[in-house]
């Protein structure tokens, strides 16, 4: 394909998602042009990852304000309030979402003006959120090259789930870090972790390294520590869908296990996120919810069941890494030990 990859798009007064649950078979895009088809949309994991919920949702209070039918202010807000109460509620754990929410209420409540003034200032806003969203993991992937290990010059990188152009409005945050690396020239192979139970990094990692040519192996999940062993990562580096306020961070179920392999091998373990991610209100990671999600992502490959009747099922989505597993949170204004991402709060 060779071609930049955005999963969330304004196009014709509608939204294109790339239905990821399709991918890689079928390179398709689902048309959105109603707020409870993205919010269908975003709990599904058509749309997926942390930072590109975050953008499907500010185009989803757009076009829920659209079909709001009144001309009174207070009614219009109100009922937006509960618009956005909707697709808080499809994905818990990312936090990217509450702060796409909160700043299309905000922007709807400082508009001056009538309801028919307001619905385009919040298109205007949906639209920044998106195009902001691109220039900040540009610049993530600057910043984690700069932190990466110097030597070898050109390093095997790990990576968990999918932290790509697919899970952000484009280029990626994880996945961001790799890219630079790549159009550096100081990457040599990506390893990428199949993720169970959905297998974003199989499915879509790979999918994105693919189409621009950068070399990657795909291991199951348990393989990482015997890889780190024999010498075959240099670093690991993950997305975030919350970070506590002291920077213990959640993802993507397995996570936590990858980083205490990595500090059990001496392999720096990165997280690479915006400065939207960051939880400012939750002192640490105890006060993370975290999502459980039906037991058909365990005991169901495709089509085919793969557990006997009768077994009972535990499938939360994420886990919790600790603060002191994490050698540096990368972010859009730089790279911080995570003991001192509290100084981005008033960014």
């Amino acid at each position: 394909m060779n071609t930049p990859v955005y999963p969330v798009r304004w196009q014709n007064d509608r939204v294109l998602l790339i239905d990821q649950n399709r991918l890689p078979n079928e390179y398709t895009y689902v048309e959105i042009d109603l707020v409870r088809d993205m919010a269908e949309a975003i709990s599904t994991m058509i749309v997926r990852g942390a930072p590109a919920i975050g953008v499907a949702a500010a185009y989803g209070m757009y076009l829920g304000a659209k079909e709001i039918q009144t001309t009174d202010r207070d009614e219009f807000l109100e009922q937006l309030t509960e618009i956005g109460k909707t697709l808080r509620a499809t994905r818990p754990t990312a936090v990217n979402l509450f702060w796409a929410i909160d700043r299309m209420e905000a922007t709807a409540r400082q508009c001056v003006g009538s309801v028919a003034e307001i619905i385009p200032q919040l298109l205007i806003a949906a639209q920044q959120i998106n195009s902001d969203d691109i220039a900040t993991c540009q610049a993530i992937g600057e910043h984690g090259l700069a932190v990466l290990p110097s030597s070898p010059n050109k390093l095997c990188l790990l990576t968990h789930c999918n932290a790509g152009a697919l899970a952000t409005a484009g280029y990626g945050t994880a996945l961001g870090v790799v890219r630079s690396a790549w159009t550096q020239g100081r990457l040599a192979r990506l390893y990428a972790d199949e993720t169970r139970p959905r297998l974003q990094g199989a499915k879509l990692t790979s999918w994105e390294c693919v189409q621009e040519g950068i070399p990657v192996t795909v291991i199951a999940d348990s393989m990482a520590a015997h890889c780190m062993k024999q010498g075959l990562i240099d670093a690991v580096v993950v997305g975030a869908d919350r970070i506590a306020a002291n920077g213990d961070t959640a993802n993507k179920i397995g996570t936590y296990s990858l980083a205490l392999v990595a500090k059990a091998h001496n392999i720096p373990f990165f997280v690479a996120a915006p400065r939207s991610t960051i939880d400012f209100s939750l002192p640490d990671g105890s006060g993370i919810p975290i999502e459980e999600r039906h037991p058909a992502e365990i005991y169901q490959i495709g089509e085919t069941i793969v557990c006997p009747p009768g077994v009972e099922f535990y499938n939360p989505a994420f886990d919790v890494t600790p603060a002191n597993l994490i050698q540096a949170i990368i972010t859009e204004f730089g790279a911080f030990p995570p003991a001192e991402i509290i100084d981005l709060k008033n960014r």
